[in-house]
């Protein structure tokens, strides 16, 4: 058990990008990360060590976050907080770095979720597309296709938001 808590610890970071990228809200991110923790440690003896803990753990979070949503559905109809109403990046940048990051981020969390979620699984936790199509539980064609159509979609909006601004 103590192998687990330790090696959960070093993935706390990733984990809680990757819970960001399911909320698109901080807060509620955190708290899915809590809650994908403890459900990891109470069923400790579902985890493989020969496996690497980071795919189970995003699986696991995954799911919640699936259940969570089914749960609001059913019960208030909510939806995704609104990505201008939380805090957005945070960097110790200024200036155009922080407006680019800042539209990029915007642009990312515009994406739908089956969009985003791939692509920041790929291009930012660095999964391969065959690990990624594993952890999420879909065909590695569709992986690539969903990365590529995130991609150029971001491609045409940064390219529009850039144009419209000059």
């Amino acid at each position: 058990m103590s192998d687990l808590k330790r090696e959960l610890i070093v993935l706390l970071p990733r984990l809680r990008r990757f819970a960001r990228s399911l909320t698109r809200s901080v807060p509620e991110a955190d708290d899915l990360v809590q809650e994908a923790c403890l459900r990891a440690i109470s069923r400790a003896d579902q985890w493989d060590p020969a496996q690497p803990l980071d795919r189970w753990m995003f699986r696991v979070t995954r799911n919640l976050w699936i259940s969570e949503m089914r749960k609001r559905t059913v019960r208030l109809g909510q939806g995704h907080v609104p990505a201008d109403e939380t805090p957005e990046l945070v960097t110790n940048e200024t200036g155009e770095a922080i407006v680019a990051a800042t539209e990029l981020h915007r642009h990312i969390d515009a994406l739908p979720e089956e969009l985003s979620t791939v692509l920041l699984t790929v291009s930012v936790e660095g999964y391969s597309y065959a690990e990624a199509a594993e952890l999420l539980r879909i065909p590695i064609g569709t992986v690539m296709s969903r990365v590529h159509r995130a991609r150029k979609t971001l491609a045409k909006r940064m390219a529009d938001s850039a144009g419209a601004s000059t």
